[in-house]
This record gives C-alpha cells, sequence and structure tokens, in this order.
C-alpha cells in the first residue's frame, strides 16, 4: 500500500484550526491539545472556502483507501463522529467504517471502533510492513505530529495537500523550522472555483541542491 498523507493547509502553512473540533464532521486536522491552547483563537478558516469540487474530491479519495493510520488525537476525534455512525451510507463514513484502522500509540489500549489495531514498540517497523502489503492507499488524514513523524522516518510515499486561499498568520504548521528535506514531484495539480489548489506529489528522496563549481 502507497502510505499517502492528506491535509488541509493555508497558504502559510497553518493546519491548525481549520475546523472547529466541536463540528463532529470527522474532518478536523488540530487535535484538541493543540486548537485549546497557545492562545490559539483563529478558528473555522477552511468551511467557508469548501466547495463542492473539494467535496468531492475529499470523498473519492477516501474511496481508494486500503486503510487508514492515524495518530492518537486525530483518531479519537474520527472515532467520536464517524465511528458513532453519523451519516449513514455517506461514502466517508462507509470507507472508514469498514476498511481496516492504525493507530500509532503508545497509551491507546483499548481502542473501541471496530476494524481498529494499535501500532506500538516498532511503529516504523510496523508501518513499513503495511506499505509492502497490496491493496489500495494507506492514507493519514489529519494527524500532523504523526505525518512528521513518518516524514523524519522517510516511509511518507505521496503527499496531497489542499491548500486554501488565506493567511491564518497564527498556529501549528505542517512543515516545523527545521526537519528533514524531501524531494517532490508533481503528479496532479488542481483547483477549485473557491480558490483551493490540490497538490499531489511523489516522494523522491533527498532532494538535488546546486554545486557551486570555481
Amino acid at each position: 500500500m502507497k502510505l499517502t498523507t492528506v491535509t488541509n493547509i493555508s497558504v502559510d502553512g497553518v493546519t491548525q484550526g481549520h475546523r472547529r473540533i466541536d463540528t463532529g464532521t470527522g474532518f478536523e486536522a488540530g487535535a484538541p491539545g493543540e486548537d485549546g491552547g497557545s492562545g490559539f483563537e483563529r478558528f473555522g478558516w477552511a468551511p467557508p472556502l469548501l466547495d463542492d469540487d473539494a467535496s468531492m474530491f475529499i470523498s473519492r479519495t477516501f474511496q481508494h483507501a486500503g486503510a487508514f493510520l492515524f495518530g492518537r488525537r486525530t483518531y479519537e476525534i474520527f472515532a467520536g463522529s464517524w465511528g458513532a455512525g453519523m451519516d449513514p451510507g455517506n461514502p466517508v463514513g462507509e470507507a472508514l467504517n469498514t476498511r481496516p484502522k492504525y493507530v500509532a500509540s503508545t497509551t491507546l489500549t483499548d481502542p473501541r471502533w471496530p476494524g481498529t489495531t494499535v501500532l506500538s514498540g516498532d511503529v516504523a517497523g510496523a508501518v513499513d510492513k503495511l506499505r509492502a502489503e497490496p491493496g489500495g492507499d494507506l492514507q493519514v488524514w489529519g494527524s500532523g505530529t504523526l505525518i512528521r513523524w513518518l516524514l523524519d522516518h522517510r516511509l511518507v510515499d505521496e503527499i496531497v495537500l489542499l491548500t486554501y486561499p488565506v493567511v491564518v498568520g497564527q498556529g501549528t504548521r505542517l512543515f516545523p523550522a527545521t526537519g528533514p528535506d524531501t524531494g517532490l514531484r508533481l503528479v496532479d495539480l488542481r483547483s477549485t472555483p473557491k480558490g483551493l489548489t490540490i497538490q499531489t506529489y511523489r516522494t523522491t528522496g533527498r532532494p538535488r541542491y546546486e554545486t557551486v563549481t570555481t
């Protein structure tokens, strides 16, 4: 399975607070601890810009999943909404409830969402084994901390960014000020009527840098 991360992001790289945690939609990227601290107050910047084209892309992307991988906090958000049986017949809920779910966590011991497996111990090894299995994408939605960890360990095959035309100006960003360098190859690019751009990149290992010759 190809490990694919899918992230809602602002033009200035913010992922925090793109939806309010209490909406119950299942698409929240910011974890409760992130959205509730550090003086962040600019919640809900994504919904006014989410149009039918973007929603259709999200729905279709879920259908390509062979399994889902979450961090602990994002898993609990999704489990509390989609796992509670909301929106029967919704294709997103159907995918989440019928396909395997994996959680990278050292603290979760009793997951209540059927079809969930907790990955602890050698998480990198476990994720690499999942990537070697056949099937659809191993998708990571939200879970910013997990995505950064996966990038650190060179475990990401594809990055999908839904970039919203807004500068939030504060909050947690997907890519930290310092981190691993990763080369990317653009494999798909589209835009929506409200100005979202949706970029799909394949990772290509470390980038090439210009060399100075004398």
